[in-house]
Order: C-alpha cells, then sequence, then structure tokens
C-alpha cells in the first residue's frame, strides 16, 4: 500500500487510471477501504432485483430460495468475491465466471433482466457510500466499479450495456420505474431472504434485525415485496448506528489484508477458499425443462 495511514489506499486509487485499472481499483476499494459497506450494499442489491417479477417468478420456480437459500447467497458471494478478488480473467476468475455463466444457462433469462441486475451491483454500493461510508468514494472509485462490471457482463453475455456510466445509471432507473411492482413470488423470495439474513443471529434478536432490514428498504421496495413500513424509532437507530460505525471506522488504521475472500458468515463450505476451487461452488442443476414463463 502507498503511504499516507488512514489514506493510503485513496491515494493509490488517485495514482491509478479507472478505466484501464478498473479491476484494481474495484479490488482495493471492495477488498480493503469498504468491505463492510460493499457486501451490505451488495446483499440490498439483491433485494432490489427481486421487485422485478419475472426475476423473482425465476427464483422462486427454481425453489432455491425455499430449499437452499444459505448455499444460494454463498455460492453467489464467494463466486463475485473469487472474480473481484483474482480478476475475470485470471485461472480462478474465469473459472467463476463458468459456474455463474452454467448456472444461468439452465434457464430462460431475458437481456434485460441480466443488464438490470448487473446494473444494480455497480450503483446500489455507490449509493450504499454516499449514506454510510466513512468517507465518500473517489470519482475514480465510481468509475472503475462501471468499467469492471461491464467487463464481467461481457463476460457473462450480457449485451448492450451502455458505455457510458450515466447512461447506465439512468437504464436501471427506467427499468425500475417500468417493472417494479407488487407480485407474490417478489413477496416469497423476498420473505425467505429476511428470514436468511434473521437465521445468522440467536432467536432473541431475529425479529430486530427483519425490522432493521425494513428500515433500510425504501418505499418503492416495500410496496414491490408487501412488507410494512419498520418503526420511526428502528430507522433512527439503524440509521443513527450506520453513521455512528462509519465515525469509528474513520479514524481505525488501514487494512494491509483483502476481505474479499473471508467469509465468516460462509455456512455452506467451511473453511473455504483452502482446499476448495471456484469450481466447486454452485447450486446442484435444475431440472432441464423448468422455465416460469
Amino acid at each position: 500500500m502507498a503511504g499516507g495511514g488512514r489514506y493510503g489506499w485513496l491515494r493509490r486509487i488517485e495514482a491509478l487510471d479507472p478505466v484501464r485499472d478498473h479491476h484494481e481499483i474495484y479490488r482495493i476499494s471492495i477488498g480493503y477501504e469498504f468491505p463492510f459497506d460493499y457486501q451490505r450494499a451488495l446483499e440490498f442489491a439483491l433485494f432490489r432485483t427481486y421487485c422485478v417479477p419475472s426475476i423473482s417468478a425465476l427464483l422462486d420456480a427454481t425453489g432455491e430460495f425455499r430449499l437452499r437459500a444459505q448455499q444460494r447467497y454463498d455460492d453467489t458471494a464467494l463466486l463475485m468475491a473469487e472474480i473481484a478478488e483474482h480478476g475475470y480473467d485470471s485461472p480462478r476468475g474465469r473459472q467463476a465466471l463458468r459456474v455463474v455463466n452454467r448456472a444461468h444457462g439452465r434457464y430462460a433469462i431475458s437481456n434485460d433482466d441480466m443488464r438490470y441486475v448487473l446494473s444494480t451491483f455497480v450503483y446500489e454500493p455507490i449509493d450504499w457510500l454516499d449514506r454510510f461510508g466513512w468517507r465518500r468514494l473517489h470519482d475514480h472509485e465510481r468509475l472503475a466499479a462501471f468499467h469492471y462490471y461491464r467487463a464481467v457482463g461481457a463476460r457473462m453475455g450480457i449485451r448492450d450495456v451502455p458505455d457510458d456510466f450515466d447512461a447506465f445509471r439512468d437504464f436501471k432507473r427506467e427499468y425500475e420505474r417500468a417493472t417494479f411492482r407488487y407480485a407474490p413470488t417478489n413477496q416469497r423470495v423476498g420473505t425467505r431472504t429476511l428470514d436468511l439474513f434473521a437465521s445468522w443471529y440467536p432467536t432473541p434478536l431475529r425479529r430486530f434485525v427483519r425490522l432493521g432490514v425494513l428500515a433500510l428498504l425504501p418505499a418503492e421496495l416495500r410496496a414491490a415485496f408487501g412488507f410494512p413500513a419498520a418503526p420511526r424509532w428502528m430507522s433512527a437507530a439503524v440509521n443513527g448506528g450506520l453513521h455512528a460505525r462509519a465515525a469509528v471506522v474513520r479514524l481505525l488504521p488501514p487494512r494491509t489484508a483483502s476481505q474479499l475472500t473471508h467469509a465468516p458468515r460462509n455456512r455452506t463450505y467451511p473453511g473455504y477458499p483452502h482446499g476448495y476451487s471456484p469450481a466447486d461452488l454452485g447450486a446442484p442443476p435444475a431440472p432441464p425443462d423448468l422455465d416460469p414463463g
């Protein structure tokens, strides 16, 4: 890491080119500077995708969230971490992408839905960090995330991803306006995801975990899920707690080890990544004729 104390990684990021060096910038940002924030933001990014009925219908039809919610969460988190840590063109990154593409290839998924999911991985962490980060993202980090996921999307066969940061954000917003609406499958997948998050905590705390998640869901997401609003006191507590956390983290020394493949909540693959490869990850094959449409 470059010198500069708490802001040493930022100095390194400033010296890099957000187009040419987008993977290195993204790896620093997600692995060293904001691992907690990226993890939480990407969890809420997935919540947003469940508000599109065509996406939630597919997820509901596969049974993954009903039968193996923890494994599906672990597969997604670990595969994306492999690509981010090692690079999409590294041996482990290519292996992880093959697992992802094989999983998606079993189903009829529209290109627009794939583009939308990709867009949430770019912009939801940006919006989260604008609210709760211990520092603001540098413009290099914002652009690097866009170019990184555009490159990942190309390797997933996702077509027509805009080549402009603002144009891709505009696509995301318009797709949400056009597709977000309540559906029973949204509610089922969203509820099972809430249950999964709550299951990570002792039973007496699980009600408060659910309320905490609801406190962070915007009104349009709650409407698409059919979820109630959290009490005002919970919203104030969650927002205050996240801002207080940012103030504390700002005073801490910089990380010297990446947190990307350090997954303490991984329940499915104990000891990962030691003794495992990305090819060991992934859900079991689905019935060949499965098509929620």
